[in-house]
């Protein structure tokens, strides 16, 4: 089996309200680390019976700039793991 996981994140031009929410939160809750910004994301998990030929690679990406985010406001990435 194979995990083919899409990361889909706000581009940086585009404000991110609850990344914002988020850094100025962590230390009010007493986190003792400071990161320059936080920018929140979603994640697509597909599962296959075996890693995917370059052919259904491309296909992913398609999906993924498709369906599985907006191009407009949106980027990804795409790893594989065995």
């Amino acid at each position: 089996m194979a995990k083919v996981i899409v990361d889909v994140v706000l581009k940086d031009e585009i404000l991110d309200p609850q990344g914002d929410a988020i850094s100025r939160a962590l230390p009010r809750m007493g986190f003792t680390f400071s990161p320059m910004s936080v920018r929140q994301g979603k994640s697509f998990i597909l599962t296959l019976e075996k890693s995917p030929s370059a052919a259904e690679l491309e296909d992913i990406k398609k999906a993924a700039a498709t369906l599985l985010s907006n191009p407009v406001i949106e980027t990804f990435t795409i790893r594989v793991e065995n």
